[in-house]
């Protein structure tokens, strides 16, 4: 390999180490880093859209779009989702993580993007689905470093099936017509995946989202009275 381009590699791994760095400290402070949005969603007032009832409608189907996504998820994945630290549970690759590896950070940028539109914030929803974006992408890649090292094929086999960001509807519809959309993965991870979770503990385990939407929603109640 030319000079040059050896350079260039060992510029491209460093730079995706620093990135993995950064994904492991903000994947241990991901509950925190989304404060500084819905501080700026109560008291920032420029730009407001004008009241719309069809505005408030759509922001309130996203974020139930969003949530539905997380339900979905956590009801395959179970309280694991909820932790700080590096433990792993089983690889799930069946509900949501069939179609694309990521459904609940997907489902968080949905809530928030919608939170946006019921604050009438609408040039914000932008902001917010970058910066997030980023900060997934981010807490991603030191998560599949993760999960690599310690899954090694079995994992890399997952990532070659399943895409990062863009759900595989088109492999989704294919499998619903055979009748396989629980079960589209290979042999070798037969017993990789857990049962889905019971709806009631899907439920206590997404408690905290949840409490955290109804406030979100009575606080900019209670900011478009003032």
């Amino acid at each position: 390999m030319p000079t040059a381009e050896v350079e260039q590699h060992q510029f491209q791994q460093q730079d995706a180490t620093r990135l993995s760095q950064l994904g492991g400290w903000l994947f241990r402070h991901r509950t925190a880093t989304p404060v500084p949005f819905f501080v700026a969603l109560l008291f920032v007032r420029s730009g407001e859209a004008a009241p719309s009832p069809q505005l408030i409608a759509a922001g309130v189907t996203i974020v139930a779009f969003g949530e539905g996504i997380r339900l979905w998820g956590v009801h395959h994945i179970g309280a694991i989702s909820r932790t700080r630290a590096d433990r792993l549970g089983p690889l799930v690759d069946n509900g949501p993580f069939a179609l694309v590896r990521n459904p609940l950070y997907l489902g968080n940028i949905a809530l928030w993007a919608g939170f946006a539109l019921i604050a009438r914030l609408v040039w914000m929803a932008p902001i917010i689905i970058a910066l997030l974006g980023f900060e997934y992408h981010a807490i991603v890649r030191w998560e599949e470093d993760l999960l690599t090292s310690r899954l090694g094929a079995v994992y890399r086999d997952y990532m070659a099936r399943v895409p990062r960001w863009i759900p595989a509807l088109r492999r989704a519809r294919g499998a619903a017509r055979e009748g396989l959309i629980e079960d589209a993965r290979p042999s070798s991870f037969a017993s990789s995946a857990a049962d889905p979770f019971s709806w009631r503990d899907t439920f206590f385990s997404e408690r905290g989202t949840l409490i955290a939407i109804a406030v979100g929603y009575a606080l900019l109640w209670i900011k478009a009275r003032f």
